[in-house]
Formats: structure tokens, sequence, C-alpha cells
């Protein structure tokens, strides 16, 4: 689509499954997820977060599907994982939340500041606060798959 412009920034969140802590090598898998991404024709703007949860700012293109992007980065890193000797799977679904351009460096920053941000709060915390922010509706039941 040659004359197809667009700016869809998204924070993607998701954990490992049952938030267990999985993610041996944050900084490893960042770097892997990286290379799907471009892989993938998706800009990968920002990756954090801590050994059972992601947090990733993505610049998806307008003619990849949300969810798509998100299968190929989640379905990839599990594969590379497993093949480098890992008990590992993701959490089914995953967050996703829309970010303007005037706060693309916010979310950049608070991504690189995970480390310190869960020393106070669980990701649990973290992604409730990320969902009412946000105005997602959700059933308490299946947030955390």
């Amino acid at each position: 689509m040659s004359h197809t412009h667009a700016s869809v920034l998204v924070h993607c969140v998701f954990s490992t499954k049952q938030r267990a802590n999985l993610i041996d090598d944050p900084e490893a898998l960042w770097r892997y997820l990286a290379v799907v991404a471009e892989d993938n024709k998706i800009t990968l703007l920002a990756a954090g977060g801590t050994t059972n949860h992601i947090h990733l700012l993505l610049a998806v293109p307008p003619v990849l599907p949300l969810a798509k992007a998100v299968q190929e980065l989640k379905g990839n890193s599990s594969r590379w994982l497993h093949e480098h000797g890992h008990q590992f799977a993701w959490q089914e679904g995953y967050g996703a939340f829309s970010v303007s351009q005037s706060q693309r460096q916010t979310v950049i920053d608070y991504i690189g500041n995970q480390a310190e941000h869960h020393k106070k709060l669980s990701f649990e915390q973290e992604f409730m606060t990320l969902l009412r922010k946000a105005n997602v509706e959700y059933d308490p039941r299946f947030v955390f798959g």
C-alpha cells in the first residue's frame, strides 16, 4: 500500500503463564524480540520487564493486525526459549494500549524503568492499573488467564 501512511504506537504487556518467574535473562529475550519484530516489519521502540512479564512499545505497520504482531512475537520467543532449554509458556492473552506521539518518550521511560517500578508494585497491580487508566472494560475473573 504505497499511499498508506500511519503512526500506530502500541504498548503491549503480557506475562508468563501464571506469572511464574521463567525469564532468566530478560535482556537476551528483548534482543531476540527485536530481531523477530524487524523480521515482521514491526518497529520495536522499547522492551522491558522482569522475570515474569514483558512490556513492548511497538510501531505496528498498517497492513499487520495487532493480534498477528503479538502472535509472532510471543510464538517465536516461546519457541526460542524452548530451544535454549527453558520450560516456558506465555499467558494466553495480552494487554495493548494505544500511545500518542506526545506520550512516546514517557512510555519508553516507563518501560525502561521496570526493575525499579516493581520494587513497589506487583505485575498484577501494575496490569490492573494500566487497564483502569486506559478505561478498558474487563471481567476480573478473566484478567489473568
